[in-house]
């Protein structure tokens, strides 16, 4: 599969009319995408968001479960014959930005704001929820609603299967499909890609601790700032030397920190970053000699170095059997030109990544660019400027219901 040309169409009357129903649904998607966007939550517990999903979903054929140990939501649809379950994903958390948009809805919460999209997984896959109830009779089996909180850097996927939303419908999860809205594709496209699709994502913390002194006399103190200055260099040459050039790997100083003013030598010095990788063994690789990097170097220079690796989201993966459906699916219900096979992973990451360590699934993206923008002038997600067509989430709400229709149809 390189590029859309090859993906055939599969003409399927079980999507009839999917389109025009989750069209005629776009105002309900919009009115609760803005409620959700005014009043931004950050991290685990978003009561407001769940508050909001749960009066969107009332009266639905949902069996209702909220989370333990976070504002988790998961809603079962049973089907009307008997089948295996497949699993649909909305992220519901934002970021602690300040909103620069100057939309009419834009974040009343100071200091946070959707900038990623969220709050449009959590409006399509309601508005999904909304169609499959409508369509329970087509299904050969369940569809599990996941609504997680704390994707952004919290783990919250990790927490809900600790919690058995993977078992929710009472027999194990055999698909999975997750969608996030993209800032600078076009809109409604829908892209994807077999094998890893997203990288991992570590932190590492160094400490550099010399002697402080006066910034005079150099030779009397010993000064952490070029020995942390030379390991970003370092860590760079090592993944050039260390690192397949088939096995990529991103390591990124995001934060250098020393000292309080001009004249005097500080003790010590902060280097804070991240390492990207696309398998677990380039991940592993970079972990083990990142540390020795910098504490050889940090030798070299006389100061004693202190590394610290937080381990972060895996490497997400897609199933290619999973990856083709979706593509397929999404080319019989939106049409070829809608749907893109990505050349290339991304280099973010994301927690749906440990759904897909344990279930068969695919991670896709839907193009959100703003119409009329110029590709080159829109913002891209975490901007505080990010804005998202909202016509965009018609083709996100048809496919969530395409994808578990597909899975459960009769056999």
């Amino acid at each position: 599969m390189t590029g859309p040309t090859d993906l055939p169409r599969l003409p399927d009357r079980s999507f009839t009319g999917l389109i025009d129903e989750a069209r005629a649904l776009q105002q309900e998607t919009v009115e609760l995408r803005r409620t959700v966007h005014r009043h931004p939550e950050v991290g685990l517990h978003l009561p407001r968001t769940q508050a909001a999903i749960k009066e969107a979903l009332a009266g639905l054929p949902l069996e209702i479960t909220e989370g333990r140990s976070t504002t988790s939501l998961t809603a079962v649809l049973r089907g009307a014959k008997p089948g295996p379950a497949v699993l649909l994903r909305g992220d519901m958390d934002a970021l602690p930005l300040s909103e620069e948009t100057g939309l009419d809805f834009a974040s009343e919460v100071e200091g946070v704001m959707h900038a990623c999209g969220h709050d449009t997984h959590v409006a399509m896959l309601v508005s999904a929820a909304k169609l499959l109830s409508r369509r329970a009779g087509e299904l050969a089996g369940s569809v599990v609603f996941m609504f997680q909180p704390g994707e952004e850097g919290e783990h919250g996927a990790r927490h809900m299967i600790h919690e058995g939303v993977l078992d929710a419908a009472g027999e194990r999860v055999e698909r999975a499909f997750g969608l996030h809205i993209i800032g600078t594709a076009r809109s409604g496209l829908v892209q994807v890609k077999p094998g890893p699709v997203m990288a991992s994502a570590d932190k590492f913390d160094v400490l550099v601790t010399g002697k402080g002194g006066h910034g005079s006399e150099p030779d009397s103190a010993l000064d952490p700032v070029p020995a942390a200055a030379a390991m970003v260099g370092a860590l760079q040459t090592m993944v050039t030397r260390r690192i397949s050039v088939f096995e990529p790997a991103v390591i990124t100083v995001g934060r250098i920190t020393a000292g309080t003013t001009s004249n005097i030598i500080p003790e010590t010095a902060e280097l804070e970053g991240t390492i990207r990788t696309l398998s677990e063994r380039t991940r592993a690789l970079v972990r083990e000699e990142l540390p020795k990097v910098c504490e050889a170097v940090g030798a070299a220079h006389g100061c004693r170095v202190s590394v610290d690796v937080t381990p972060g989201y895996p490497v997400s993966v897609n199933d290619d059997r999973v990856a083709a459906e979706v593509a397929n699916v999404a080319a019989s219900l939106l049409g070829l030109s809608n749907v893109e096979i990505l050349a290339s992973p991304v280099m973010k990451a994301e927690d749906f990544s440990y759904v897909l360590q344990r279930v068969p699934g695919a991670f896709a993206f839907l193009g959100g660019r703003p119409q009329g923008t110029d590709p080159a002038d829109a913002e891209d997600n975490h901007s505080s400027r990010v804005c998202f067509d909202e016509g965009a989430m018609v083709h996100g709400v048809a496919l969530h219901a395409a994808f578990a229709l597909n899975a459960l149809k009769e056999s």
